[in-house]
Parts: C-alpha cells; sequence; structure tokens
C-alpha cells in the first residue's frame, strides 16, 4: 500500500496578507502610489546611510591626516 503525498501549504506572511487586504480597499491607483512612495521611503533611507558613511570616511581620512 502507498501513502498519498503530503502536501504543504505555505502560510501567507504578513506582508502578504496586508497586501491581500491593501488589493481589496484600495484602487489599482492608490496602491500603486503606496508603493512608489515606499520606495521613494526606503531609497531617502539608502541614501541617508551612504552619506552618513560618506562623512565618517572622510572625517578618519582627515583625522589620520593630522
Amino acid at each position: 500500500m502507498q501513502a498519498a503525498p503530503v502536501r504543504a501549504t505555505a502560510i501567507p506572511s504578513f506582508t502578504d496578507a496586508l497586501r491581500a487586504v491593501e488589493s481589496l480597499l484600495m484602487s489599482g491607483g492608490q496602491r500603486t502610489a503606496r508603493r512608489n512612495a515606499w520606495t521613494s521611503v526606503l531609497e531617502d533611507r539608502r541614501r541617508a546611510k551612504d552619506r552618513f558613511e560618506a562623512e565618517r570616511v572622510l572625517e578618519e581620512a582627515t583625522s589620520a591626516r593630522l
């Protein structure tokens, strides 16, 4: 007798659940606008991190020369 194959179903992540709710509540344009805004926030954070790192490197280079 052969055992039946076991099927695993992935539990959706919290992000997936939020996106599903978002798609039900918002029109496509609003979803796109929200995603674009979030992408901008992430890009601003990345730029700020890069700027901070550049300042740190410049300060270290300046103090090494003194």
